[in-house]
């Protein structure tokens, strides 16, 4: 369980960055939006939003049950898109954003 307490860490890392550059939002989208089908949610949110309201209650629901995480991720390519058209100062972000990527594709099946 020791994968799920790293990811746990980075997932506050996460939530800590994208309230520092000022991406957290105090109130969720309406409902219809968290049930986009598309990847990332692109239909109905925006990047930080999927990240707040979809990616990291599944992760940590995921650890708090103790099941399987996904054993790989491409969060920061995207991240990287993202945030290239914007001002915001998201270093830290990406930087998580990788060490969560790094992390989930290191999971042994």
């Amino acid at each position: 369980m020791s994968d799920g307490l790293e990811v746990a860490a980075v997932l506050i890392d996460i939530e800590a960055e994208l309230r520092q550059i000022g991406c957290w939002q105090a109130e969720a989208p309406p409902p219809s939006a968290l049930r986009s089908e598309q990847p990332f949610a692109v239909d109905t949110l925006n990047f930080a939003q999927w990240l707040q309201f979809i990616f990291i209650p599944r992760m940590r629901f995921l650890i708090d049950q103790q099941q399987d995480l996904p054993r790989a991720s491409g969060i920061a390519p995207m991240a990287e898109e993202y945030f290239s058209a914007t001002q915001l100062p998201a270093n830290g972000l990406m930087a998580a954003l990788r060490a969560v990527d790094a992390l989930l594709g290191s999971q042994q099946a």
